[in-house]
């Protein structure tokens, strides 16, 4: 195969030492937070004592300054382990980085360390139970006081990752509806502000430890200074959204590879040691068929997607290419899930392996950051196509 030269030394260390917390401080008690719907809060304060949230974050807010391909590896390493409830990367490598981008300087200082330690954790509220894709559709709405000092926001959110831990949430508001999407803004507000409430944890077909919850909004008061970027940015939302969803949808896609090839590993490994009728299932041609098939459309996903990773890192990832890459890619995690369990038979459709986990936690890859089918309008658009 095709010699990866995506991560130098340095970053294989690293994630070698991250590897090593999961084994630690995260897989062992995985099941345990799978069979309650979230993980425990201190993970977050460990891992932050540790160094491992906000990697690409500069150092003067607390980060480590690292480049991208850390959390790249990082991503990968979690997928691997098959650890879905761990939601690191959105809150270091979405959350954190609107504020850094976007947000004024007492914003930045107010919040940046207090999510690279652990002391907050992150989550973007965009979702909403009438609006899913379509962000110019939401309906949750940010109204200026007459005196200027605050934002009344009412609305709603779901499935919102990291959200009944989070302490911080980014969340994508009408300041004037009328505008459309020239009138979104973001606005952060926090844990404990009144009116802001979290509804149940939703119980998920997969991704059970990682918690995912709705979030309410009844008149909470948010200071005006908490509009993300201040005040010049308000209405100017929707284009903060676009210009960080291509990392996000890639983000994705790296999962996604690197599950897709754990679900190889492990099957590879399994047939190696079952027998039917007196020999291993790996000697059938069958087999061997599926996981050369497998294999090979694994490591040209890889490939790809490491492409769209140096491009991040250079800060040239596009939308429709990021587009291609999360649907490719969710698209053949499912995909290879589904062809693994088959040969794995009916010890795969049994929760204790984790083929069968990871099969149930893949299928949201081709919903969330944006439905595939969104990602195939967007890719038609851009090659010129003309839309509905």
């Amino acid at each position: 195969m095709i010699e990866r030269t995506l991560l130098d030394p340095d970053h294989e260390a690293f994630a070698e030492s991250f590897r090593r917390f999961i084994e630690k401080e995260i897989a062992p008690h995985h099941a345990d937070w799978e069979e309650r719907g979230y993980v425990d809060r201190a993970i977050w304060n460990k891992a932050g004592a540790n160094g491992f949230l906000c990697l690409s974050m500069p150092e003067e807010y607390g980060g480590a300054g690292a480049d991208r391909l850390y959390s790249v590896a990082q991503m990968e390493e979690i997928a691997r382990a098959g650890c879905t409830g761990i939601g690191f990367g959105l809150h270091s490598e979405i959350v954190a980085p609107y504020i850094l981008h976007y947000g004024t300087k007492e914003q930045k200082q107010r919040y940046l360390p207090k999510l690279a330690s652990g002391e907050m954790v992150g989550a973007i509220a965009m979702t909403e139970p009438g609006a899913g894709s379509d962000l110019q559709g939401v309906k949750t709405s940010a109204t200026l006081s007459q005196d200027g000092s605050h934002y009344v926001v009412n609305g709603s959110k779901t499935f919102i990752t990291n959200g009944w831990h989070a302490d911080l949430v980014i969340v994508v508001a009408k300041t004037d509806p009328a505008a459309g999407a020239k009138g979104t803004s973001l606005l952060l507000i926090e844990r404990g502000m009144p009116g802001f409430e979290k509804g149940q944890r939703l119980k998920k077909a997969g991704m059970k430890a990682q918690d995912t919850s709705e979030l309410f909004f009844n008149d909470v008061k948010v200071p005006a200074e908490n509009l993300l970027g201040g005040a010049a940015m308000q209405g100017k939302g929707f284009i903060c959204l676009m210009e960080q969803l291509p990392w996000e949808r890639l983000q994705i896609a790296i999962t996604a590879v690197a599950a897709a090839q754990a679900a190889i590993d492990w099957t590879l490994a399994y047939v190696k040691e079952r027998k039917v009728f007196g020999t291993n299932v790996a000697s059938f041609q069958n087999t061997r068929y599926e996981l050369a098939e497998m294999q090979t459309e694994v490591q040209v996903a890889r490939v790809f997607v490491d492409k769209c990773c140096e491009l991040v890192v250079h800060n040239q990832l596009d939308t429709a290419t990021a587009s291609m890459a999360k649907y490719w890619t969710s698209d053949l995690q499912f995909k290879v899930m589904d062809r693994c369990v088959q040969l794995f038979g009916g010890y795969g459709y049994m929760w204790e392996y984790p083929i069968a986990r990871a099969w149930a936690d893949a299928r949201v890859q081709r919903i969330y950051g944006g439905t595939n089918e969104i990602m195939k309008e967007l890719i038609s658009r851009n090659m010129g196509l003309p839309a509905r």
